[in-house]
């Protein structure tokens, strides 16, 4: 039987892929909400497709609708304020904070799940939050604008505090209620109310890039069914703690391929900031 380290591992590499084409929807200028809806609608008709042809056990309605719509929610605020946060502030700092939901994540399943942590797991939160401040510090010094920097932050923490939000959510429906039918269900509420955020945001639409986004879209939501089941089965039979934060580091993933194919700069307190990150995740899941 293959073991959850393994699924993380692959929820890691694909999420990570899926993550960097964020980045690219940024620097397109592609409208959000259409990367959006056809990156959710893509992941909602898979996930139904392949939930009739699995076998699947009966189905918990309370728990099922709950979970998905708390998860819809998070996830598909963490996803625009992503998107967003990367037309505001470089994706090597964005990234790297964004990550650091995994200290939420961890401390909740220490307190809730009652799973021990270590005193490496402790030393590894306390490194988590210097890498956040580290990382801060660059973000202003980064950002000619204020006005610009403010927003950028507001989006960042919004996408932190949603993501984490998301990760424990997920949890929850891994233990209780089908994986395909959570994804489906999740996916489609995320869907509908990503037709909802048009008018909510406030940057510049490009009608003409309707189409390239939601080409985009379809791509991204190919990586995510795919990154999300395996999270799923790794939150199945893995600590929460431990799961969330091997896939919290597919930030290196897009982060690289920002640097590559943008040519990013990484600045030495950035690579300060990400060195840190990586050790805070290393130390949290020993």
């Amino acid at each position: 039987m293959i073991s959850w380290y393994f699924f993380a591992l692959l929820a890691l590499l694909l999420m990570g892929i899926q993550r960097f084409f964020y980045k690219v929807a940024a620097e397109k200028k592609y409208p959000t909400e259409w990367v959006t809806f056809s990156f959710m609608a893509t992941v909602t008709l898979l996930s139904t497709g392949v939930y009739f042809f699995q076998q699947h056990h009966e189905l918990n309605i309370i728990w099922l609708m709950t979970m998905s719509l708390i998860n819809s929610a998070s996830f598909l605020v963490a996803t625009v304020s992503h998107i967003e946060a990367l037309k505001y502030i470089p994706a090597n700092i964005a990234y790297s904070i964004i990550r650091l939901n995994v200290v939420v994540v961890a401390g909740f399943s220490i307190f809730y799940f009652k799973e021990q942590i270590s005193l490496f797991q402790g030393i590894g939160l306390l490194v988590a939050v210097a890498a956040m401040i580290v990382l801060t510090i660059q973000m202003r010094e980064n950002t000619k604008k204020t006005k610009q920097g403010r927003r950028g932050a507001v989006f960042i923490l919004l996408a932190l505090l949603c993501g984490a939000t998301a990760s424990i959510s997920s949890k929850f429906a891994a233990m209780h209620v089908d994986k395909l039918a959570f994804i489906a269900l999740s996916y489609l509420m995320g869907m509908i109310g990503s037709l909802g955020i048009t008018r909510a945001l406030s940057y510049d639409k490009a009608k003409k890039k309707r189409s390239a986004a939601m080409g985009l879209g379809v791509v991204m939501g190919g990586f995510n069914f795919a990154g999300f089941y395996a999270f799923l089965y790794a939150l199945e039979c893995g600590p929460l703690s431990l799961v969330a934060a091997i896939v919290g580091m597919h930030f290196v993933i897009a982060i690289v391929l920002s640097a590559i194919i943008y040519r990013e700069n990484i600045k030495p307190a950035g690579l300060v900031g990400i060195f840190l990150t990586v050790i805070s995740i290393i130390l949290i899941r020993i």
